[in-house]
């Protein structure tokens, strides 16, 4: 997919695609957890991004997310 800039002067819509992305992430480790399908369009085909296989790069177990500091 294609970045393109965000150029609104609202903060909360420049911070939406971050959050976006931490609440994706967080459903799919959620849905491991729980053995609840996590299902996303990809390609023109719907999968379960839960089942073997289907994360690219990605084992069950995710990395630990980074601690913020500061």
């Amino acid at each position: 997919m294609k970045q393109q800039r965000i150029d609104s002067k609202d903060p909360d819509i420049r911070a939406s695609e971050k959050a976006l992305r931490r609440a994706a992430r967080r459903a799919l480790e959620l849905g491991i957890q729980t053995g609840t399908a996590v299902y996303v369009l990809q390609h023109g085909e719907i999968v379960d991004l839960t089942k073997k296989g289907r994360v690219k790069g990605r084992t069950k177990e995710l990395p630990k997310r980074r601690k913020r500091t500061g």
